[in-house]
């Protein structure tokens, strides 16, 4: 976008912005002092984990604060006139008229019983933007605009015949129905893979030129503001402890917390070797150990995949049968000890793949060698017994674990069903295991609705370790964490790794996660394997323009960092 520095009216100016809640313990400030100054047509994203209010600040702007939730002291000015304190009726003529709104989740921020031109229909209809028979015309044209193809046709459909990227498009069509001068994207494509994501963002930042709208982004994910925001704002516990020329903080963070989340950040990791040797886990050093153990790791696999098809009978039109072919003769191994990332976009089968390695679907065509023997030869008895070797770690903290069992009981759970020591023996490992996660042994007594994101994947990964197995699936395990808990999960996986042995298949979309953790990337599109190769040669040569694009696609990993970033 361009610069406005010499533009001297602003925007929106928020001038020691105080924000709290009432709680049945007392008042929470959840947003302390905050000040922020925008232009029209400028980009700005304010940055933070979960909790830092970032949220919560934005919502101000457009008096939509949750449940308690109010302006204690300071000012919002838009366009010069304070909206602090305006009465609900005010709001409402300013809300998608002068400032637009792009929620997060695509997923339930569309009524599934309306369709979608009638929910774009009514948001025109609100803001009087043109006269009720021009609205379906209106609506198509909006559709056209956020680059859906056959919008008229789209216009008439419901959301769930459309994939997130498609609601998402629909959101922000919506957002810039009424042509506002600011428009709020709060985490706008957090649930999207990067493909998608770099789309959808480029469009909306054209879009917003083309307007000349000012953007003001909501995100945890630095790489993406960075590289989409000509400004950063850096909030921790309802503060801004930092804000600036985006280049500037990234290549320079003052603030403790900025070093760290610029340090934190996947996308930013120039390579991969910084985390790993964080962790003492590089490809390099475990090659070497194992020749001074006169192992050679780089030649025995402990699962090999060989010719794997999967089809799945799918009904269409009357009943008719037709025959999905979700995984195309895929064939990969997984080095002893090394860590493999199954990689592509949504639909690309990739966990699928998993699903029959871990032999919870049978496949279609194919075998799968566990250090060389053939499951599918195996009996349902000694299939049991396989079962400790491989365990999975799934991608949703808050629905891995059941909330009416205690943590002790969560990982007590694979030890019961394979019975594996008495009480007290069960006891003496879930501590050992909760210890082995860095987690304290009182958390035993826990329940999971009491614990963090992260703490919650700590435990999973505790649990899936209950039965010493050999081999991790790690089901997209850190992309639903926060990036400083993300980075704190990888360096777990890398020392576990390193202390246990273990060898992983880590199932992703985000490859800015596997440029920090792979030995090696096998890389499917449609079901089948496009590439495959060890991490530093698929990075440095893709073969293939689609894991080009998978690598161009993540966000700020051409950004070059200053020494202050890996000063931290």
């Amino acid at each position: 976008m361009t610069t406005t520095e010499t533009q001297t009216t602003p925007l929106l100016e928020m001038r020691d912005v105080h924000i709290a809640f009432e709680s049945s313990t007392g008042t929470v400030e959840a947003v302390r002092g905050a000040n922020l100054t925008m232009y029209p047509g400028q980009s700005v994203a304010i940055v933070g984990e979960s909790g830092s209010g970032k949220s919560t600040t934005a919502m101000s702007i457009l008096g939509l604060l949750p449940g308690t939730g109010t302006v204690t002291s300071g000012q919002i000015l838009f366009k010069g006139r304070d909206i602090t304190h305006l009465e609900e009726k005010e709001f409402e003529k300013i809300r998608g008229a002068e400032i637009g709104l792009v929620p997060q989740d695509p997923m339930t921020n569309l009524n599934p019983v309306w369709r979608i031109g009638t929910q774009i229909g009514e948001s025109l209809q609100a803001n009087k933007t043109v006269p009720s028979k021009e609205i379906p015309q209106r609506v198509t044209e909006l559709l056209g605009e956020a680059g859906l193809p056959d919008a008229e046709r789209r216009s008439r459909q419901y959301p769930h015949e459309f994939s997130g990227g498609m609601r998402q498009r629909a959101l922000i069509a919506m957002g810039l129905a009424a042509r506002p001068d600011l428009l709020i994207a709060d985490e706008p494509t957090s649930a999207l893979d990067v493909t998608v994501q770099k789309r959808i963002l480029d469009h909306l930042q054209k879009l917003a030129e083309e307007l000349n709208t000012a953007l003001l982004f909501i995100t945890h994910d630095l790489g993406l503001a960075a590289e989409r925001a000509e400004h950063l704002v850096v909030m921790h516990r309802g503060r801004i402890v930092e804000s600036g020329p985006s280049l500037d903080i990234l290549q320079d963070p003052h603030h403790p917390y900025t070093q760290r989340l610029v340090q934190a950040a996947p996308s930013l990791a120039s390579a991969r070797i910084q985390t790993a040797e964080a962790a003492g886990h590089t490809a390099k050093d475990r090659v070497a150990r194992s020749a001074q153990s006169g192992v050679d790791d780089t030649e025995s696999e402990i699962i090999r995949v060989s010719h794997l098809v999967k089809e799945f009978d799918v009904r269409g039109a009357r009943g008719k049968k037709s025959v999905l072919r979700a995984v195309d003769d895929v064939s990969f191994g997984l080095r002893t000890g090394t860590t493999l990332a199954l990689v592509g976009e949504s639909g690309s089968g990739k966990s699928t793949v998993a699903n029959m390695i871990l032999n919870l679907i049978d496949p279609t065509e194919g075998k799968i060698y566990y250090k060389g023997t053939d499951l599918s030869t195996l009996g349902a008895r000694d299939l049991f017994a396989m079962r400790r070797k491989m365990q999975v770690v799934f991608q949703n903290p808050y629905a891995s674990l059941d909330p009416m069992y205690s943590i002790y009981r969560s990982i007590e759970e694979p030890l019961l069903l394979h019975k594996v020591g008495n009480r007290k023996e069960r006891e003496k490992r879930v501590a050992e295991l909760l210890d082995m996660v860095a987690m304290p042994a009182s958390t035993m007594r826990r329940y999971p609705n009491e614990l963090s994101g992260g703490q919650r994947q700590r435990i999973a990964i505790a649990r899936a370790l209950a039965l010493q197995p050999e081999v991790l699936v790690l089901d997209e395990a850190v992309s639903a964490l926060d990036v400083l808990v993300q980075n704190q999960i990888i360096l777990l996986l890398a020392q576990l790794q390193e202390e246990l042995g273990l060898s992983y298949l880590f199932i992703t979309h985000d490859l800015a996660v596997v440029r920090q953790t792979a030995d090696d990337i096998v890389v499917m599109q449609n079901g089948a394997v496009v590439e495959q190769g060890t991490a530093d040669d698929i990075f440095h040569h893709p073969q293939q323009e689609y894991t080009r694009d998978l690598i161009d696609a993540v966000p700020g990993l051409g950004i070059p960092l200053g020494g202050g970033a890996a000063s931290s």
